[in-house]
């Protein structure tokens, strides 16, 4: 007897996307090619479990507010790594990245992440 077995392949249910600014620029992408490979592998992996998982709680993914979500990677030495993103178009929109030094996510990081939320809605 032989038996067949057919793998299908697994589909993005949020693909994710960088935010591009007017002039062209994709701050998240710059900021992760300039993190350490190791860390850049670990963020990579937690967002492509929100991008296949879908959806995806704690520790990995939580909802903010205003739409935003963050994307929570625990780092080598005790460091914090966020993505923030929105939704839009069905796509994970990647708007910010960084380090967090204190438990609170500091309110000009949600700024930012909220100004260009608001320029992707905005077309």
């Amino acid at each position: 007897m032989v038996l067949f077995v057919v793998m299908g392949k697994s589909r993005k249910k949020v693909p994710a996307v960088f935010y591009r600014s007017d002039s062209g620029s994709e701050p998240v992408r710059e900021w992760l090619l300039a993190c350490a490979v190791e860390d850049r592998k670990s963020i990579g992996a937690d967002i492509k479990t929100v991008e296949f998982g879908w959806p995806v709680g704690m520790p990995v993914c939580r909802p903010m507010k205003d739409g935003l979500y963050e994307v929570r990677t625990n780092l080598t030495d005790k460091r914090i790594a966020r993505v923030l993103f929105c939704f839009h178009d069905g796509n994970m929109v990647l708007l910010h990245g960084f380090i967090k030094k204190s438990q609170k996510t500091p309110k000009p990081d949600l700024d930012l992440a909220k100004k260009r939320k608001k320029e992707v809605e905005n077309g």
